[in-house]
Protein backbone atom coordinates (compact mmCIF):
# COMPACT_ATOMS: atom_id res chain seq x y z
CA UNK A 1 0.00 0.00 0.00
CA UNK A 2 0.94 3.61 -0.06
CA UNK A 3 0.19 6.66 1.78
CA UNK A 4 0.27 10.20 2.45
CA UNK A 5 0.44 13.79 2.30
CA UNK A 6 1.38 15.97 -0.53
CA UNK A 7 0.52 19.60 -1.04
CA UNK A 8 -3.08 20.62 -0.47
CA UNK A 9 -4.02 22.61 -3.50
CA UNK A 10 -6.88 24.13 -5.42
CA UNK A 11 -5.06 23.57 -8.70
CA UNK A 12 -6.81 20.27 -9.32
CA UNK A 13 -9.99 20.58 -7.31
CA UNK A 14 -11.94 23.72 -6.42
CA UNK A 15 -12.44 24.55 -2.78
CA UNK A 16 -15.11 22.44 -1.19
CA UNK A 17 -18.40 24.20 -0.69
CA UNK A 18 -19.63 24.65 2.84
CA UNK A 19 -19.89 21.21 4.48
CA UNK A 20 -23.33 19.69 4.90
CA UNK A 21 -24.32 17.78 8.01
CA UNK A 22 -24.27 14.02 7.75
CA UNK A 23 -27.60 12.30 8.23
CA UNK A 24 -28.88 11.43 11.69
CA UNK A 25 -29.01 7.77 10.64
CA UNK A 26 -25.33 7.80 9.69
CA UNK A 27 -24.35 9.49 12.91
CA UNK A 28 -26.41 7.29 15.23
CA UNK A 29 -25.22 4.11 13.52
CA UNK A 30 -21.58 5.19 13.69
CA UNK A 31 -21.99 5.94 17.40
CA UNK A 32 -23.62 2.55 17.89
CA UNK A 33 -20.73 0.83 16.08
CA UNK A 34 -18.11 2.31 18.39
CA UNK A 35 -20.14 1.75 21.53
CA UNK A 36 -20.95 -1.85 20.66
CA UNK A 37 -18.11 -3.28 18.63
CA UNK A 38 -14.74 -1.71 19.35
CA UNK A 39 -13.53 -4.70 21.39
CA UNK A 40 -14.97 -7.18 18.88
CA UNK A 41 -13.07 -5.30 16.18
CA UNK A 42 -9.84 -5.77 18.16
CA UNK A 43 -10.54 -9.51 18.48
CA UNK A 44 -11.18 -9.71 14.74
CA UNK A 45 -7.84 -8.07 14.03
CA UNK A 46 -6.16 -10.37 16.54
CA UNK A 47 -7.28 -13.38 14.51
CA UNK A 48 -6.39 -11.89 11.11
CA UNK A 49 -2.90 -10.84 12.27
CA UNK A 50 -2.01 -14.47 13.04
CA UNK A 51 -1.57 -15.29 9.38
CA UNK A 52 1.77 -14.39 7.79
CA UNK A 53 0.30 -13.53 4.41
CA UNK A 54 3.59 -12.48 2.79
CA UNK A 55 3.81 -13.63 -0.82
CA UNK A 56 5.91 -16.74 -1.44
CA UNK A 57 7.95 -16.48 -4.63
CA UNK A 58 6.78 -18.94 -7.25
CA UNK A 59 3.63 -19.87 -5.31
CA UNK A 60 0.37 -18.24 -6.39
CA UNK A 61 -1.92 -16.98 -3.66
CA UNK A 62 -4.46 -19.63 -4.58
CA UNK A 63 -1.90 -22.33 -3.68
CA UNK A 64 -0.43 -20.58 -0.64
CA UNK A 65 -1.64 -22.46 2.49
CA UNK A 66 -1.43 -19.36 4.68
CA UNK A 67 -3.43 -17.27 2.23
CA UNK A 68 -6.05 -20.02 2.03
CA UNK A 69 -6.24 -20.19 5.83
CA UNK A 70 -6.52 -16.40 6.07
CA UNK A 71 -9.46 -16.38 3.68
CA UNK A 72 -11.10 -19.18 5.68
CA UNK A 73 -10.82 -17.02 8.82
CA UNK A 74 -12.21 -14.03 6.92
CA UNK A 75 -15.14 -16.14 5.70
CA UNK A 76 -15.76 -17.42 9.22
CA UNK A 77 -15.89 -13.88 10.59
CA UNK A 78 -18.06 -12.56 7.77
CA UNK A 79 -20.66 -15.30 8.06
CA UNK A 80 -20.74 -14.99 11.85
CA UNK A 81 -21.63 -11.31 11.38
CA UNK A 82 -24.46 -12.16 9.00
CA UNK A 83 -22.61 -10.96 5.91
CA UNK A 84 -22.21 -12.93 2.69
CA UNK A 85 -18.87 -14.15 1.34
CA UNK A 86 -17.50 -15.03 -2.10
CA UNK A 87 -14.08 -16.52 -2.81
CA UNK A 88 -12.73 -15.73 -6.28
CA UNK A 89 -9.22 -17.02 -5.67
CA UNK A 90 -7.07 -13.92 -5.44
CA UNK A 91 -10.11 -11.82 -4.51
CA UNK A 92 -12.49 -12.37 -1.59
CA UNK A 93 -15.70 -10.32 -1.38
CA UNK A 94 -17.71 -9.71 1.78
CA UNK A 95 -21.15 -8.27 1.02
CA UNK A 96 -24.23 -6.72 2.59
CA UNK A 97 -27.43 -6.12 0.66
CA UNK A 98 -29.06 -7.22 -2.58
CA UNK A 99 -29.19 -4.12 -4.77
CA UNK A 100 -27.73 -4.21 -8.27
CA UNK A 101 -26.08 -0.85 -7.60
CA UNK A 102 -23.04 -1.26 -5.40
CA UNK A 103 -20.45 0.58 -3.31
CA UNK A 104 -17.01 -1.06 -3.21
CA UNK A 105 -14.63 -0.86 -0.25
CA UNK A 106 -11.18 -1.91 -1.49
CA UNK A 107 -8.54 -3.49 0.79
CA UNK A 108 -5.89 -6.20 0.70
CA UNK A 109 -5.06 -9.17 2.91
CA UNK A 110 -1.40 -9.72 2.05
CA UNK A 111 1.42 -8.03 3.97
CA UNK A 112 5.07 -7.14 3.53
CA UNK A 113 7.99 -9.15 4.99
CA UNK A 114 9.24 -8.53 8.51
CA UNK A 115 12.38 -8.97 10.58
CA UNK A 116 10.97 -10.64 13.73
CA UNK A 117 14.05 -9.61 15.74
CA UNK A 118 12.89 -5.99 15.47
CA UNK A 119 9.62 -6.58 17.32
CA UNK A 120 8.96 -6.80 21.06
CA UNK A 121 6.59 -9.69 20.38
CA UNK A 122 5.90 -11.73 17.28
CA UNK A 123 4.78 -9.41 14.46
CA UNK A 124 1.99 -11.96 13.89
CA UNK A 125 0.64 -11.64 17.41
CA UNK A 126 -1.44 -8.56 18.13
CA UNK A 127 0.59 -6.71 20.77
CA UNK A 128 -1.59 -4.59 23.05
CA UNK A 129 0.81 -4.23 25.97
CA UNK A 130 4.30 -3.18 24.78
CA UNK A 131 3.10 0.38 24.10
CA UNK A 132 -0.28 0.99 25.77
CA UNK A 133 -2.77 2.63 23.43
CA UNK A 134 -1.18 1.08 20.33
CA UNK A 135 -2.17 -2.09 18.48
CA UNK A 136 1.16 -3.40 17.17
CA UNK A 137 1.64 -6.05 14.49
CA UNK A 138 2.20 -6.58 10.79
CA UNK A 139 -0.93 -5.48 8.99
CA UNK A 140 -2.47 -3.39 11.77
CA UNK A 141 -2.41 -0.32 9.54
CA UNK A 142 -1.76 -1.97 6.18
CA UNK A 143 -4.31 -3.51 5.69
CA UNK A 144 -5.82 -5.99 8.15
CA UNK A 145 -6.85 -3.28 10.59
CA UNK A 146 -9.00 -1.61 7.91
CA UNK A 147 -10.52 -5.00 7.03
CA UNK A 148 -11.67 -5.55 10.63
CA UNK A 149 -13.00 -1.98 10.74
CA UNK A 150 -15.00 -2.45 7.55
CA UNK A 151 -16.48 -5.74 8.78
CA UNK A 152 -17.86 -4.13 11.92
CA UNK A 153 -19.06 -1.03 10.12
CA UNK A 154 -21.14 -3.36 7.92
CA UNK A 155 -22.28 -5.30 10.98
CA UNK A 156 -23.49 -2.11 12.69
CA UNK A 157 -25.46 -1.17 9.57
CA UNK A 158 -27.04 -4.63 9.49
CA UNK A 159 -27.90 -4.53 13.20
CA UNK A 160 -29.80 -1.30 12.74
CA UNK A 161 -31.86 -2.68 9.83
CA UNK A 162 -30.92 0.23 7.62
CA UNK A 163 -32.33 -0.13 4.13
CA UNK A 164 -29.73 0.89 1.58
CA UNK A 165 -30.18 1.77 -2.07
CA UNK A 166 -26.84 0.15 -2.86
CA UNK A 167 -25.17 -3.10 -1.88
CA UNK A 168 -21.92 -2.82 0.11
CA UNK A 169 -19.01 -5.00 -1.05
CA UNK A 170 -15.68 -5.30 0.75
CA UNK A 171 -12.98 -6.44 -1.69
CA UNK A 172 -9.95 -8.17 -0.14
CA UNK A 173 -7.19 -8.74 -2.69
CA UNK A 174 -4.41 -11.16 -1.76
CA UNK A 175 -1.47 -9.87 -3.81
CA UNK A 176 -1.55 -6.06 -3.60
CA UNK A 177 1.98 -5.94 -2.25
CA UNK A 178 3.47 -8.18 -4.93
CA UNK A 179 1.47 -8.64 -8.14
CA UNK A 180 -1.48 -6.68 -9.51
CA UNK A 181 -1.93 -8.83 -12.63
CA UNK A 182 -4.40 -11.33 -11.07
CA UNK A 183 -6.57 -8.41 -9.96
CA UNK A 184 -6.49 -6.98 -13.49
CA UNK A 185 -7.60 -10.38 -14.80
CA UNK A 186 -10.40 -10.51 -12.25
CA UNK A 187 -11.58 -7.07 -13.32
CA UNK A 188 -11.67 -8.14 -16.98
CA UNK A 189 -14.19 -10.87 -16.22
CA UNK A 190 -16.29 -9.37 -13.43
CA UNK A 191 -18.45 -6.29 -13.12
CA UNK A 192 -17.33 -3.78 -10.50
CA UNK A 193 -19.21 -1.42 -8.18
CA UNK A 194 -19.99 1.95 -9.71
CA UNK A 195 -18.70 3.83 -6.65
CA UNK A 196 -15.55 2.81 -4.76
CA UNK A 197 -13.34 3.83 -1.87
CA UNK A 198 -9.95 2.38 -1.01
CA UNK A 199 -9.20 2.16 2.71
CA UNK A 200 -5.49 1.66 2.15
CA UNK A 201 -4.03 5.16 2.23
CA UNK A 202 -4.73 8.46 3.96
CA UNK A 203 -7.39 10.97 4.91
CA UNK A 204 -9.02 13.33 4.06
CA UNK A 205 -9.34 11.86 0.53
CA UNK A 206 -6.69 10.88 -1.99
CA UNK A 207 -7.25 11.91 -5.61
CA UNK A 208 -3.70 11.52 -6.96
CA UNK A 209 -0.98 8.89 -6.57
CA UNK A 210 2.59 9.00 -7.75
CA UNK A 211 3.74 6.36 -10.18
CA UNK A 212 5.70 3.50 -8.62
CA UNK A 213 9.04 2.53 -10.13
CA UNK A 214 11.88 0.11 -9.46
CA UNK A 215 15.38 0.27 -10.94
CA UNK A 216 17.56 -2.82 -10.61
CA UNK A 217 21.23 -2.96 -11.52
CA UNK A 218 23.82 -5.63 -10.75
CA UNK A 219 27.41 -4.77 -9.86
CA UNK A 220 29.59 -7.63 -11.09
CA UNK A 221 31.46 -9.96 -8.77
CA UNK A 222 35.04 -8.76 -8.54
CA UNK A 223 37.25 -10.13 -5.80
CA UNK A 224 40.35 -8.14 -4.87
CA UNK A 225 43.52 -9.33 -3.17
CA UNK A 226 45.47 -6.33 -1.96
CA UNK A 227 47.34 -4.98 1.06
CA UNK A 228 45.64 -1.62 0.53
CA UNK A 229 42.17 -0.72 1.89
CA UNK A 230 39.18 -2.04 -0.06
CA UNK A 231 35.59 -3.09 0.57
CA UNK A 232 34.86 -6.80 0.72
CA UNK A 233 31.15 -6.81 1.60
CA UNK A 234 28.13 -4.52 1.63
CA UNK A 235 24.65 -5.66 2.65
CA UNK A 236 21.44 -3.85 3.52
CA UNK A 237 17.67 -3.66 3.32
CA UNK A 238 14.88 -6.21 3.60
CA UNK A 239 12.56 -5.63 0.63
CA UNK A 240 12.02 -3.20 -2.21
CA UNK A 241 9.37 -0.89 -0.80
CA UNK A 242 10.87 -0.31 2.65
CA UNK A 243 13.40 2.37 3.53
CA UNK A 244 16.20 0.14 4.89
CA UNK A 245 16.82 0.18 8.62
CA UNK A 246 19.98 -1.97 8.53
CA UNK A 247 23.18 -2.04 6.48
CA UNK A 248 26.68 -3.41 6.96
CA UNK A 249 30.05 -2.95 5.26
CA UNK A 250 33.38 -4.72 5.67
CA UNK A 251 36.63 -2.80 5.09
CA UNK A 252 39.81 -4.78 4.56
CA UNK A 253 43.19 -3.35 5.62
CA UNK A 254 41.56 -0.52 7.54
CA UNK A 255 43.98 2.00 9.04
CA UNK A 256 43.87 5.07 11.36
CA UNK A 257 43.47 7.46 8.40
CA UNK A 258 40.26 5.67 7.33
CA UNK A 259 38.91 5.47 10.87
CA UNK A 260 39.47 9.20 11.41
CA UNK A 261 37.48 10.19 8.32
CA UNK A 262 34.69 7.72 9.09
CA UNK A 263 34.28 9.10 12.59
CA UNK A 264 34.19 12.68 11.32
CA UNK A 265 31.37 11.87 8.88
CA UNK A 266 29.47 9.76 11.43
CA UNK A 267 29.39 12.73 13.81
CA UNK A 268 27.29 14.64 11.27
CA UNK A 269 24.44 12.11 11.53
CA UNK A 270 23.83 11.45 15.24
CA UNK A 271 20.43 9.83 14.61
CA UNK A 272 22.11 6.93 12.78
CA UNK A 273 23.63 4.41 15.16
CA UNK A 274 26.92 2.84 14.08
CA UNK A 275 28.64 -0.20 15.52
CA UNK A 276 32.32 -0.92 14.83
CA UNK A 277 33.95 -4.34 15.09
CA UNK A 278 37.59 -5.21 14.42
CA UNK A 279 38.94 -8.59 13.41
CA UNK A 280 42.65 -8.23 12.72
CA UNK A 281 42.79 -5.71 9.83
CA UNK A 282 39.12 -5.99 8.90
CA UNK A 283 36.75 -3.31 10.16
CA UNK A 284 33.03 -4.13 9.99
CA UNK A 285 30.60 -1.23 10.39
CA UNK A 286 26.90 -1.78 11.00
CA UNK A 287 24.42 1.06 10.55
CA UNK A 288 21.02 1.22 12.23
CA UNK A 289 18.59 3.73 10.72
CA UNK A 290 14.80 3.75 10.75
CA UNK A 291 12.53 1.82 8.41
CA UNK A 292 9.59 3.48 6.68
CA UNK A 293 7.36 3.02 3.66
CA UNK A 294 9.47 3.83 0.60
CA UNK A 295 6.78 6.21 -0.62
CA UNK A 296 7.59 8.37 2.41
CA UNK A 297 11.38 8.31 2.67
CA UNK A 298 11.33 11.43 4.81
CA UNK A 299 9.81 9.35 7.62
CA UNK A 300 12.81 7.00 7.69
CA UNK A 301 16.59 7.06 8.00
CA UNK A 302 18.16 5.15 5.11
CA UNK A 303 20.90 2.91 6.52
CA UNK A 304 22.27 2.07 3.06
CA UNK A 305 22.87 5.64 1.91
CA UNK A 306 24.16 6.85 5.26
CA UNK A 307 26.60 3.96 5.56
CA UNK A 308 27.84 4.63 2.04
CA UNK A 309 28.34 8.28 2.97
CA UNK A 310 30.65 7.22 5.80
CA UNK A 311 32.95 6.01 3.05
CA UNK A 312 32.56 9.01 0.74
CA UNK A 313 35.94 10.56 1.65
CA UNK A 314 37.68 8.43 -1.01
CA UNK A 315 37.04 6.59 -4.26
CA UNK A 316 37.25 2.87 -3.52
CA UNK A 317 38.85 0.16 -5.67
CA UNK A 318 36.31 -1.56 -7.92
CA UNK A 319 35.56 -4.64 -5.88
CA UNK A 320 31.87 -5.50 -6.06
CA UNK A 321 31.11 -3.58 -2.88
CA UNK A 322 33.54 -0.79 -3.70
CA UNK A 323 31.94 -0.08 -7.06
CA UNK A 324 28.50 -0.16 -5.44
CA UNK A 325 29.47 2.33 -2.73
CA UNK A 326 31.09 4.61 -5.29
CA UNK A 327 27.91 4.56 -7.38
CA UNK A 328 25.68 5.39 -4.41
CA UNK A 329 27.90 8.28 -3.33
CA UNK A 330 28.29 9.62 -6.88
CA UNK A 331 24.62 9.46 -7.91
CA UNK A 332 22.40 9.22 -4.85
CA UNK A 333 23.99 10.46 -1.65
CA UNK A 334 21.67 10.83 1.32
CA UNK A 335 19.20 13.02 -0.56
CA UNK A 336 15.65 11.87 -1.17
CA UNK A 337 14.78 13.40 -4.53
CA UNK A 338 17.38 12.27 -7.04
CA UNK A 339 19.18 15.61 -7.16
CA UNK A 340 22.55 13.94 -7.89
CA UNK A 341 21.13 11.46 -10.41
CA UNK A 342 21.67 13.41 -13.61
CA UNK A 343 18.60 15.33 -14.74
CA UNK A 344 15.91 13.03 -13.35
CA UNK A 345 14.80 15.21 -10.44
CA UNK A 346 11.52 17.09 -10.96
CA UNK A 347 8.30 18.00 -9.16
CA UNK A 348 4.64 18.84 -9.66
CA UNK A 349 2.88 21.67 -7.84
CA UNK A 350 0.16 19.35 -6.48
CA UNK A 351 1.85 15.93 -6.33
CA UNK A 352 5.20 17.14 -5.02
CA UNK A 353 8.71 15.90 -5.80
CA UNK A 354 9.79 12.58 -7.22
CA UNK A 355 11.53 10.48 -4.56
CA UNK A 356 14.50 8.22 -5.29
CA UNK A 357 15.51 5.71 -2.61
CA UNK A 358 17.90 2.74 -2.57
CA UNK A 359 15.95 0.11 -0.63
CA UNK A 360 17.53 -3.32 -0.93
CA UNK A 361 20.90 -4.89 -1.76
CA UNK A 362 20.30 -8.38 -3.10
CA UNK A 363 23.30 -10.66 -2.78
CA UNK A 364 23.71 -12.76 -5.96
CA UNK A 365 26.22 -15.41 -7.01
CA UNK A 366 27.59 -13.08 -9.68
CA UNK A 367 27.42 -9.78 -7.80
CA UNK A 368 25.18 -7.42 -5.84
CA UNK A 369 21.89 -6.14 -7.18
CA UNK A 370 21.01 -2.59 -6.14
CA UNK A 371 17.26 -1.89 -5.99
CA UNK A 372 16.21 1.75 -6.22
CA UNK A 373 12.55 2.62 -5.57
CA UNK A 374 11.17 5.75 -7.23
CA UNK A 375 7.82 7.50 -6.81
CA UNK A 376 7.13 9.91 -9.66
CA UNK A 377 4.56 12.71 -10.01
CA UNK A 378 3.04 13.85 -13.26
CA UNK A 379 5.05 16.32 -15.31
CA UNK A 380 7.61 14.23 -17.19
CA UNK A 381 7.13 11.62 -19.91
CA UNK A 382 8.13 8.09 -19.01
CA UNK A 383 10.39 7.78 -22.04
CA UNK A 384 12.27 10.94 -21.10
CA UNK A 385 12.77 9.74 -17.54
CA UNK A 386 14.03 6.35 -18.70
CA UNK A 387 16.47 8.02 -21.13
CA UNK A 388 17.83 10.29 -18.39
CA UNK A 389 18.38 7.29 -16.11
CA UNK A 390 20.21 5.31 -18.78
CA UNK A 391 22.42 8.28 -19.59
CA UNK A 392 23.58 8.47 -15.98
CA UNK A 393 24.35 4.76 -15.93
CA UNK A 394 26.24 4.87 -19.22
CA UNK A 395 28.33 7.87 -18.22
CA UNK A 396 29.14 6.48 -14.79
CA UNK A 397 30.18 3.07 -16.17
CA UNK A 398 32.44 4.64 -18.77
CA UNK A 399 34.07 7.00 -16.26
CA UNK A 400 34.59 4.32 -13.59
CA UNK A 401 35.45 1.39 -15.89
CA UNK A 402 32.66 -0.74 -14.43
CA UNK A 403 30.30 -2.77 -16.58
CA UNK A 404 26.97 -3.51 -14.90
CA UNK A 405 25.81 -7.07 -15.54
CA UNK A 406 22.28 -5.94 -16.26
CA UNK A 407 19.81 -3.14 -15.76
CA UNK A 408 16.05 -3.47 -15.40
CA UNK A 409 13.49 -0.73 -14.97
CA UNK A 410 9.77 -0.78 -14.29
CA UNK A 411 8.20 2.67 -14.17
CA UNK A 412 4.46 3.15 -13.81
CA UNK A 413 2.38 6.18 -14.67
CA UNK A 414 1.10 8.63 -12.06
CA UNK A 415 -2.63 8.48 -11.37
CA UNK A 416 -5.06 11.38 -10.97
CA UNK A 417 -8.77 10.98 -10.20
CA UNK A 418 -10.30 14.15 -11.62
CA UNK A 419 -14.04 13.89 -11.14
CA UNK A 420 -15.04 11.40 -8.45
CA UNK A 421 -18.73 12.14 -7.78
CA UNK A 422 -18.54 11.12 -4.11
CA UNK A 423 -15.52 13.25 -3.16
CA UNK A 424 -17.59 15.85 -1.33
CA UNK A 425 -19.25 13.11 0.74
CA UNK A 426 -15.88 11.76 1.90
CA UNK A 427 -14.56 15.19 2.80
CA UNK A 428 -17.79 16.02 4.60
CA UNK A 429 -17.66 12.88 6.77
CA UNK A 430 -14.00 13.50 7.55
CA UNK A 431 -14.69 17.09 8.57
CA UNK A 432 -17.66 16.08 10.72
CA UNK A 433 -15.70 13.56 12.79
CA UNK A 434 -12.37 15.36 13.04
CA UNK A 435 -13.52 18.95 13.39
CA UNK A 436 -11.11 19.96 10.62
CA UNK A 437 -12.82 22.65 8.58
CA UNK A 438 -12.74 22.78 4.80
CA UNK A 439 -10.50 19.71 4.27
CA UNK A 440 -9.00 19.37 0.81
CA UNK A 441 -8.08 16.30 -1.23
CA UNK A 442 -4.44 15.28 -1.30
CA UNK A 443 -1.85 13.43 -3.34
CA UNK A 444 0.15 10.50 -1.99
CA UNK A 445 3.53 9.08 -2.87
CA UNK A 446 2.56 5.63 -3.96
CA UNK A 447 -0.02 3.40 -5.58
CA UNK A 448 -3.15 1.73 -4.28
CA UNK A 449 -5.66 -0.38 -6.14
CA UNK A 450 -7.85 2.73 -6.47
CA UNK A 451 -6.61 3.27 -9.99
CA UNK A 452 -8.13 -0.06 -11.10
CA UNK A 453 -11.67 0.58 -9.82
CA UNK A 454 -14.26 3.01 -11.24
CA UNK A 455 -14.44 6.41 -9.53
CA UNK A 456 -12.26 5.19 -6.66
CA UNK A 457 -10.89 7.58 -4.04
CA UNK A 458 -8.75 6.53 -1.08
CA UNK A 459 -10.22 7.32 2.34
CA UNK A 460 -7.92 6.58 5.29
CA UNK A 461 -7.00 4.79 7.48
CA UNK A 462 -4.12 7.16 8.32
CA UNK A 463 -4.52 10.74 9.45
CA UNK A 464 -2.81 13.59 7.58
CA UNK A 465 0.53 14.69 9.05
CA UNK A 466 0.78 11.48 11.09
CA UNK A 467 3.66 9.09 10.49
CA UNK A 468 2.59 6.12 8.42
CA UNK A 469 3.96 2.87 9.86
CA UNK A 470 2.95 0.30 7.24
CA UNK A 471 5.96 -1.49 5.69
CA UNK A 472 8.07 -0.48 8.72
CA UNK A 473 9.44 -2.63 11.52
CA UNK A 474 7.25 -0.77 14.03
CA UNK A 475 3.82 -0.99 12.40
CA UNK A 476 0.87 -0.07 14.60
CA UNK A 477 -2.45 1.69 14.74
CA UNK A 478 -3.59 3.56 17.84
CA UNK A 479 -6.78 2.48 19.55
CA UNK A 480 -8.00 6.06 19.22
CA UNK A 481 -7.55 5.96 15.45
CA UNK A 482 -9.04 2.47 15.21
CA UNK A 483 -12.24 3.75 16.85
CA UNK A 484 -12.31 6.92 14.75
CA UNK A 485 -11.95 4.85 11.58
CA UNK A 486 -14.92 2.72 12.65
CA UNK A 487 -17.05 5.84 13.07
CA UNK A 488 -16.04 7.34 9.75
CA UNK A 489 -16.29 4.11 7.74
CA UNK A 490 -19.73 3.32 9.15
CA UNK A 491 -20.98 6.81 8.35
CA UNK A 492 -19.45 6.97 4.90
CA UNK A 493 -20.86 3.57 3.89
CA UNK A 494 -24.35 4.76 4.76
CA UNK A 495 -23.87 8.14 3.07
CA UNK A 496 -22.57 6.53 -0.13
CA UNK A 497 -25.22 3.82 -0.19
CA UNK A 498 -27.91 6.48 0.29
CA UNK A 499 -30.09 5.07 3.04
CA UNK A 500 -33.83 5.37 2.74
CA UNK A 501 -35.76 7.19 5.43
CA UNK A 502 -39.10 5.76 6.49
Amino acid sequence: MFKKLALLSCLITPLLSQAQQISSVSQSTADYAVKTYQQDMVQSLKQLIKYNTVAIGGTPSTKNPTHIAFKAELKKQALALGLDFEDHGYVAIVGLGESKERVGIITHGDVQPVNPAKWAKSPFELDLTSQPGKLIGRGTEDDKGPISTALYAMKAIKDNNITLNKRLELYVYMAEESDWQPLKEFIKHNSLPQTNITIDASYPAVIAEKGWGMLKMTFPKNEIISNKPYLSAFTGGLFGSQIPEDAQVAIENANPFIVKHIQQIAAKHPKIKYNYQWQEKQLTITALGKSAHSSEPEDGLNAITHLAELLSFKHWPNSTSGALVNFINDNLGTGLYGEKFGEISYEDDFMGKMTVSPTFLKQLDDGIQLNINIRRPKGKMTGVLELEIRQVLAQWQAKNKVTLLNFESEIEEPFVQDNAPHLDTLLNVFSHYTGIENPQPISIGGGTNSRLFPNAVSFGPSMPNAEYTGHSEHEFITMKQFKLNLQMYTAVMIELAKHKTH
